[in-house]
């Protein structure tokens, strides 16, 4: 460290302050900047984890409030006391004739298989439509394009009981002889499938549009690209489309209780139909622990499927996610 000369008053050298030491101060100022970044970091740190503890715990609190009356279904549809009404949570006696009466003494089965038929029928023709429409706006260039997809997007936010009365006597002109049946509800269920296009046709948005040039280099159509090549590529969207489509008709109520009042023949109901005449005040204390075992074998397959396909469907979700 290099030393400076200076003069006092009377003249006589003195020994000079050290030159600064530029390095010298870097590294204090380093030291003295380590402390508050640390405690910055550890203060970060503590209120990520509270955070997320909180968030965990309210999630927590919910999920058991949500899962209770899950949980009090299954328990009632083994209780052996009749009546809707029990003093307590769990049963007194345990039984499984209640689904032994569900499938020897109810229609449970047919309407079952009813609402497996409309339910498997619809789907099929949805995601058909729902996926060729989506390719068509995501691919194909059009002038009607852009209004076409304004128009069916603002369709498809009004809730489809609005149209009940006109979907009602529509039926009766189309199907004079038959409006009350089965067929009736495919129609109803698969008539807006390409309402439906704005996810899908986010996910095909995203795969990569090489591939359509490539295949039309090679002399292949427009339905052999989406046949052959496109849905090979789009499982999760397949999978998502399949799922919301099933369950649709497989939960409805409203149309259908719209559409088959008044049926004398129970035997075309379907299961939410069927079940909720259960609930009615003349024969809900007859049949209400019989209705709890009936909503347990209708609700175990769907949350068996949707478990099961839940990572895909997540994909079909995230992936449709995009601006288009």
């Amino acid at each position: 460290m290099s030393k400076e000369k200076t003069i006092d008053i009377n003249g006589v050298a003195t020994s000079a302050q050290p030159l600064t030491d530029w390095a010298e101060i870097d590294r204090l100022e380093k030291e003295a900047v380590k402390v508050p970044k640390r405690k910055k970091h550890r203060s970060m740190r503590i209120n990520r984890i509270i955070g997320n503890s909180v968030g965990q715990t309210v999630l927590t609190v919910l999920g058991i409030i949500w899962i209770i009356p899950l949980i009090y279904l299954v328990i009632q549809s083994f209780r052996g006391e009749p009546g809707a009404w029990s003093p307590t949570f769990f049963p007194q006696e345990w039984t499984l004739d209640n689904y032994k009466r569900l499938f020897n003494e109810t229609q449970f089965f047919r309407w079952y298989g009813n609402t497996l038929l409309v339910s498997v029928i619809s789907c099929t023709i949805v995601t058909v439509f729902a996926l060729s429409v989506s390719y068509a706006f995501s691919r194909i260039k059009f002038k009607a394009r852009k209004p076409m997809m304004n128009v069916m997007l603002i369709l498809g936010m009004f809730p489809g009981f609005m149209s009940m009365s006109a979907v009602y006597f529509l039926l009766k002109i189309l199907l004079p002889d038959n409006y009350q049946s089965l067929l009736s509800l495919i129609i109803v269920y698969s008539a807006g499938a390409a309402l439906n296009y704005y996810i899908a046709k986010g996910f095909f948005d995203t795969v990569p549009k090489s591939l359509d040039e490539a295949a039309r280099i090679d002399g292949a159509s427009r339905a052999r690209i989406f046949w052959k090549i496109i849905l090979p590529l789009s499982k999760p969207i397949i999978i998502y489309t399949i799922l919301i489509s099933f369950i649709a008709p497989w939960c409805d109520y409203i149309f259908v209780s719209f559409i088959m009042s008044g049926v004398p023949d129970t035997g075309m109901y379907t299961v939410s139909l069927g079940m909720y005449k259960w609930l009615e005040r003349e024969m809900i204390q007859q049949y209400f622990t019989t209705f709890c075992a009936a909503a347990v074998i209708v609700a175990t397959p769907i949350t068996l499927l949707f478990m099961w396909l839940q990572k895909y469907y997540i994909q079909g979700v995230t992936g449709g996610a995009v601006k288009g």
